[in-house]
């Protein structure tokens, strides 16, 4: 996906604004700021800023002077559990979170960014802290790597998941923070939302649930057979009553994530096994940018 990174402008530049995120100069919580140095102060100064300390020592007024960051951390949540293991379009959905995952950070490093993420399974997580290097960015794509391939064995799947992997990223991130999360469509429990409610609190949000076409409509195609973790089920999909009743639950969990950015103010980014990822983002970007 590095080669990729420059068909799609998500990160603004001096230059250009990005529609999509435009992680500097947008509507996201702005950068933190250090501290630069103390000076003597000056009329229109802000009052809030002086230094109490050095004024007293010295008996005149001096401000402190702050700086704002150059770069913000960007952390990546990934989810690679069974669930995700499937597709009917052009990928897997496990792939196309993968692919999004490593497209997000090889921009966010290009922009000079720090990037970490966590990357969760049905068994585990494993977390790689927020750098700016390309051994820090290889080696969250590593870990992605490998539960991806893992993806095939079988095993007992962790209740909750999703919402301990938000509840850790919540521990480890600083304020201020851009947190892009990739996971399932169907991941959205009541817990997780809770969870994801909290995190927006003091980090920057991208929401990007991953679906596949059979998630939201059945053919009818007669007896369809699904099984997961031993258990199996059998659908007759000329039931025009199932079929329209799975159609109204892809649209409610798709109302759900709606409601759900809409009431924290943060960016969602549905992505689909239908359509290339890339395009996909190039007509969200088009759409972004003509309104």
């Amino acid at each position: 996906m590095r080669h990729r990174v420059r068909e799609v402008q998500l990160f603004s530049s001096p230059a250009r604004r990005s529609p999509l995120i435009g992680l500097h100069h947008s509507k996201l919580r702005g950068r933190g700021v250090d501290f630069d140095q103390v000076r003597i102060y000056q009329a229109g100064d802000d009052v809030r800023t002086i230094d109490w300390r050095v004024t007293a020592r010295t008996q005149e007024p001096h401000t402190k002077l702050f700086h704002e960051e150059r770069e913000r951390p960007v952390f990546i949540i990934v989810e690679q559990t069974q669930r995700l293991f499937f597709g009917t379009g052009l990928v897997f959905k496990s792939v196309l979170a993968a692919q999004a995952a490593s497209l997000m950070g090889w921009a966010a490093l290009a922009h000079n960014d720090r990037v970490g993420g966590l990357v969760f399974s049905d068994h585990d997580h494993h977390e790689i802290k927020p750098r700016r290097s390309k051994q820090s960015l290889l080696q969250l794509l590593s870990r992605l790597a490998r539960a991806n391939q893992a993806l095939g064995s079988p095993g007992s799947a962790q209740r909750e998941g999703f919402s301990l992997a938000l509840r850790r990223a919540r521990e480890v991130l600083r304020p201020g923070s851009l947190v892009v999360i990739l996971c399932d469509e169907r991941a959205l429990s009541e817990t997780a939302e809770q969870q994801i409610a909290l995190l927006s609190r003091h980090t920057d949000l991208i929401l990007m649930p991953v679906s596949d076409p059979l998630d939201h409509a059945l053919p009818a195609a007669g007896l369809l057979r699904f099984a997961e973790q031993g258990a199996q089920l059998e659908l007759d999909t000329h039931a025009a009553d199932l079929r329209q009743a799975y159609r109204e639950q892809g649209e409610a969990r798709i109302a759900r994530w709606e409601r759900l950015a809409q009431r924290l103010g943060v960016l969602l980014l549905p992505l689909s096994t239908q359509e290339g990822m890339i395009e996909q983002l190039r007509d969200y970007l088009q759409h972004r940018g003509a309104r």
